[in-house]
């Protein structure tokens, strides 16, 4: 896996690699070594898996097949303004739209 950091942003940088960990398992992966697993609890958890993927599998081809509607699109939240996070104007200073037009100041 390999990330790269552009204009010394390692944040950023930082922010996409978990992505791709959360995305490939890595985290799921350490947090089931973690801790020991009885052989009766990894074949039931195993069972369920395949069990998922195969509901999962099946009502997508039922869905390419007309036999089921699309999935409904997921609301997005709607994103701030960029007004939100700008600072305040000192108290002072007035904006060219704060103006009235007759003012000579």
């Amino acid at each position: 896996m390999q990330v790269f950091v552009r204009d010394n942003n390692v944040d950023q940088a930082l922010r996409i690699l978990k992505k791709k960990m959360q995305r490939e398992g890595v985290f799921r992966e350490i947090k089931k070594r973690s801790a020991y697993e009885k052989p009766s609890e990894k074949k039931a958890r195993e069972k369920a898996e395949a069990i998922r993927r195969i509901r999962k599998l099946a009502r997508k081809k039922a869905q390419r097949e007309g036999l089921l509607p699309p999935p409904k699109p997921k609301e997005r939240p709607a994103r701030p303004s960029r007004d939100m996070f700008r600072s305040p104007q000192p108290a002072g200073t007035a904006s060219a739209t704060e103006k009235t037009p007759g003012s000579t100041t």
